[in-house]
């Protein structure tokens, strides 16, 4: 099945909108970050998980996280204004309909994400995006003095961390993924990038028969033993560690590759592609698994996501979001033909099926 990104949903409104409107709109826009760092303090000092089956008093939480009390009292009644949590008393909290989100290890956690992406780094990062467009140099180096990978791989913390945040959404939409695949087809497969090993582990615990290796950098692949132990996977499963610029393993009759490509551009895509080009065999299939952007993007919050996304790889990485065609495009200068585009179910995710060719 084929996906249809170059169609619209609709046309836009003409003519400029009353000043009502445009103010109510910008202004929404303009403060979107306020909101943001509060949960960034919720999602650091762990507010939500000093709250488990209790009901606790400012005071209380203050004590608990070594915080100015009237100051987070401040925090505490916006987060309950975004249903993260409940103000059950004057001055006394609960969790709220949301706080599920900020529950650390939770299934619906998004605990990691929201440090990583409202964290220093990024933050500062965001905020030379002007300096980013005049130049087309990423931010990320520019602010830290390294690449977003070697920052990581030089601190084992934030290393640590911006795996689970990768876990956490690929928690997500892993069923979505599992199903676009149609694995059963596979004998073998490795997932190239695939960092802790929580689609491998999703993809073999669908797959009774299918066998698995997680290929990724040493840090990058901490903690995928126990991922895929605690799927109930690991007689199944193995971890191989490299870089994939250079080489990745061989011989497997399906190769996985989900929100790698983006990350870089279009060399350094191609190249890893090459590497997966070379290991894989005649009747190996490449399974690249990404956002698609519309070829004409519509007023749609799926939309919106994907457009932010590609302007966070901009100052992050030097990456982007690639429609399809530049997808086919980039597939093809690196050997490969695609068969399929198939979106995956409940996610903002393609499988892209290609196969190589000589």
């Amino acid at each position: 099945m084929t996906t249809t990104t170059g169609s619209t949903a609709g046309a836009a409104p003409t003519g400029p909108a009353p000043a009502e409107e445009t103010g109510a709109a910008l202004g929404r826009l303009l403060f979107g970050f306020f909101p943001t760092q509060v949960l960034h303090v919720a999602a650091t000092l762990g507010l939500v998980d000093h709250l488990a089956d209790v009901r606790r008093t400012v005071e209380d939480l203050a004590r608990a996280t070594g915080t100015h009390g009237p100051s987070l009292h401040r925090v505490l009644r916006a987060l309950a204004c975004f249903g993260v949590l409940d103000e059950v008393a004057p001055g006394t909290y609960g969790r709220g309909r949301h706080a599920d989100g900020l529950v650390e290890g939770g299934p619906s956690s998004m605990v990691h994400l929201v440090r990583l992406f409202a964290g220093r780094d990024v933050w500062r990062s965001w905020g030379e995006l002007d300096e980013t467009v005049r130049t087309g140099e990423p931010a990320w180096h520019r602010v830290t003095g390294a690449s977003s990978f070697e920052t990581f791989a030089a601190d084992p913390e934030q290393q640590a961390s911006f795996n689970k945040a990768m876990a956490e959404g690929t928690r997500r939409a892993a069923p979505g993924i599992v199903a676009a695949g149609r694995f059963e087809r596979f004998s073998t497969v490795v997932d190239v990038g695939g960092g802790d090993g929580t689609l491998l582990a999703a993809v073999l615990a669908a797959h009774p028969d299918l066998r698995g290796t997680v290929f990724d950098t040493p840090s990058g692949v901490d903690g995928a033993d126990r991922t895929l132990a605690d799927a109930g996977v690991a007689d199944r499963a193995s971890v191989a560690t490299g870089d994939f610029f250079g080489s990745v393993p061989t011989g497997a009759d399906a190769y996985l590759v989900k929100s790698v490509v983006h990350d870089w551009d279009d060399e350094r895509a191609t190249q890893l592609l090459r590497r997966v080009h070379e290991a894989a065999t005649d009747e190996s299939a490449l399974l690249v698994v990404e956002p698609l952007m519309p070829t004409a993007p519509a007023a749609s919050p799926e939309v919106l996501m994907l457009v932010m996304s590609d302007l966070n790889m901009l100052v992050c990485t030097g990456g982007r979001e690639r429609t399809e065609a530049e997808m086919r495009d980039l597939l093809a200068g690196a050997g490969f033909e695609v068969r399929s585009v198939t979106p995956a179910p409940g996610s903002a995710y393609n499988v892209v099926e290609a196969v190589p060719v000589a």
